[in-house]
């Protein structure tokens, strides 16, 4: 079997192998976001990856799933993104909770906010209480983005410098694939070390923790930067579940309430099932 991209690991590789199909991994709640479906970035076959190998009560797409601002410049649209689409419909007809809050890239869905299609909830921002009790303000979190707010032009500008440097990450991710080496991501490595991203990221953070706090909330789930954290501001949970662009991150709750970061990487490969399998032994066993 040829693995679908240089990255994919020998173990995972294996799994994929006729007899090797494995039990999902299944949480209680998981959050994704910033997919940007249409466009070239798009890691969409890794999540369908991930799609297929997690169940959930509750799956929330916290926008930015499709990008709309690139599909209007030029259409790009590839089977595994019409497979995620698919993939995410089937989860509702069988019973999974979709509830999708659009954003920024996706905010001509916004007209349909509190409408439902085919299973699939539109809301614009909730609140999600945790199976230990936390209530968790639910959005993508563009409105916190002062870019945004006060000079959107500005914001398509960033938007096609954002675009360049994921095609300069490509050429680059290819050509340290060929050399044995590991992915990295350049527009990542660009933001921890140019010290306005670092305010900007900053600013945004403490911005939707005090728009929690202020509503008397216990935390606030988000997207939009495309920096999966967790962390808590000023008593407040601040929690972002990443991208599917660089980070290929997702948020989840566990059955226990607990909230955590996982990759794609971390839910496809097998060593992760087993010793996720033995874990959940442990807290059956009797003490």
């Amino acid at each position: 079997m040829k693995p679908r991209d240089p990255f994919l690991t020998a173990d995972f590789i294996r799994a994929e192998e006729p007899g090797a199909k494995r039990e999902p991994v299944r949480f209680r709640t998981i959050w994704i976001s910033d997919v940007h479906l249409g466009t070239t970035g798009c890691q969409a076959q890794r999540l369908l990856e991930f799609l297929r190998k997690t169940e959930s009560e509750t799956l929330y797409l916290v926008g930015d799933i499709i990008d709309g601002w690139q599909l209007k410049r030029r259409w790009y649209w590839e089977q595994a993104h019409n497979d995620v689409v698919q993939t995410v419909l089937k989860k509702a007809k069988k019973g999974t909770e979709v509830v999708f809050v659009p954003g920024n890239h996706d905010e001509a869905v916004r007209q349909f906010i509190d409408l439902d299609f085919g299973g699939i909830r539109v809301r614009d921002e909730l609140v999600h209480v945790t199976a230990q009790g936390k209530r968790m303000l639910v959005l993508h979190g563009d409105r916190f983005d002062g870019v945004i707010a006060c000079a959107k032009w500005l914001a398509y500008v960033g938007d096609n410098l954002y675009t360049m440097i994921l095609k300069w990450n490509q050429w680059l991710n290819s050509w340290r694939a060929r050399a044995g080496l590991p992915y990295w991501s350049l527009s990542q490595y660009l933001k921890l070390k140019v010290k306005n991203a670092v305010s900007y990221i900053s600013s945004f953070e403490n911005a939707l923790a005090e728009e929690a706090q202020r509503r008397g909330l216990d935390g606030v789930i988000c997207g939009h930067i495309h920096k999966p954290e967790i962390r808590s501001i000023n008593g407040i949970l601040y929690c972002n579940d990443g991208d599917w662009v660089e980070s290929l991150s997702a948020l989840v709750e566990e059955h226990s309430g607990e909230l955590r970061l996982v990759t794609w990487q971390e839910i496809v490969s097998p060593a992760h099932s087993a010793k996720r399998e033995q874990m959940e032994d442990l807290c059956v066993s009797p003490s």
